[in-house]
């Protein structure tokens, strides 16, 4: 299963990918990509934090990436970089748990092809199209880093969007890319719902695109202040409960 998740920042996607890799794990091996600039999956995975402290984002190998690009002195380098061996040397794991994070990936319209770019677009292409275990994306507000030929092959792009303009907009914006990429499957998950008229509001913005939501969970903060684990709150049971219809509706 090869699942992608966006939104805007605050959306609620990292907890979302969190969840929902906790829950793959119990059965299997699940690879968590951070790719979010300024996401923090590994922290709500609940890793250990000096652990994370040590982890040095993919982007930032210059070294590694320089010897798999095989660069020159006049700039030329490979645009298929072995990458098979990432995934396991460069992750953080923790069980069935295995986490990359990925660091700042430059955006397709800012006209940079530069080696980091195409290394860590291969490392994504490896993980969607060889892996045959579990892979969860935590990615920015957008698919960039997704390519074509990657992108037909996710099982899931989850959208979330909470009930207010700004988010919806966000959430149409990162539709309208995936349709451009040709992601088979997109799924609006509206978040942080409080009322049935959050529901209707976002299903009016969404033209009744929305497939799933959850419930307002004030547990979270507890979580957020190390009270509880992320499993006691009910933001992952309404996960777990979701859990078998994601399965058979993948198969």
């Amino acid at each position: 299963m090869k699942i992608a998740v966006s939104g805007k920042g605050g959306s609620g996607k990292t907890v979302f990918c969190a969840c929902l890799g906790k829950v793959l794990s119990r059965n299997q091996i699940v690879y968590m990509i951070d790719a979010d600039p300024d996401g923090n999956l590994g922290l709500t995975l609940e890793f250990d934090e000096e652990e994370l402290k040590k982890i040095k984002p993919i982007c930032e190998l210059k070294e590694l990436i320089k010897e798999r690009t095989q660069q020159d002195s006049l700039g030329f380098f490979l645009l298929n970089p072995e990458v098979s061996d990432i995934p396991e040397k460069y992750s953080l794991k923790k069980g069935n748990i295995y986490l990359l994070v990925l660091g700042v990936v430059k955006k397709a319209d800012t006209g940079c092809y530069c080696p980091e770019n195409v290394f860590l677009k291969s490392l994504i292409s490896s993980l969607i199209l060889d892996k045959k275990e579990a892979v969860i994306i935590d990615l920015p507000a957008g698919v960039e880093v997704l390519t074509r030929g990657t992108a037909k092959n996710v099982d899931y792009l989850y959208i979330l969007t909470e009930p207010t303009i700004k988010s919806i907009q966000t959430a149409q914006h990162i539709e309208k890319l995936a349709i451009e990429l040709k992601i088979p499957k997109i799924v609006f998950v509206g978040n942080k719902i409080s009322s049935e008229h959050d529901i209707n509001f976002i299903n009016q913005q969404l033209k009744n695109k929305m497939n799933k939501y959850i419930c307002f969970d004030s547990s979270l903060k507890d979580f957020e202040q190390k009270k509880i684990s992320l499993e006691q709150t009910s933001f992952y049971q309404q996960i777990k409960n979701e859990f078998h219809k994601i399965c058979s509706e993948t198969n």
